[in-house]
């Protein structure tokens, strides 16, 4: 368990509100506004330069974590710019320890950037 404190002040100055982090980082924080199962769109935003290992890494994961999913549906796209590319999914999943697990592992992924 972490014993980190978000603490979230208005902009006024008025009351704060804090409220420990439960379990890693990466876990759900509110379990009680996720429904099971459901559809989960998601957009993996990679390192700039790391186009083709983004790629890679993003489907060992998702293909270790959900062995059925169709790794052909998902897509490689360009920021505006060029210098970064986000793998796009939408997955679908079952309970929390899923999501938990999806996030951990892409924290870890070395070409991960932002999960959104």
């Amino acid at each position: 368990m972490s014993d980190k404190t978000i603490k979230i002040s208005n902009i006024d100055g008025g009351c704060s509100l804090e409220r420990p982090i439960q379990g890693k980082k990466t876990d759900i924080q509110n379990i009680e506004l996720w429904h099971f199962p459901m559809d989960y769109p998601i957009s993996i935003i990679g390192h700039e330069g790391h186009k083709e290992t983004l790629m890679d890494e993003v489907k060992l994961i998702l293909g270790t974590l959900f062995p059925s999913f169709d790794l052909a549906s998902l897509t490689l796209k360009p920021s505006r710019t060029g210098r970064f590319h986000s793998v796009r999914g939408n997955l679908y999943l079952t309970h929390a320890d899923e999501v938990n697990q999806l996030y951990k592992m892409l924290d870890d992924a070395q070409t991960v950037r932002t999960v959104l």
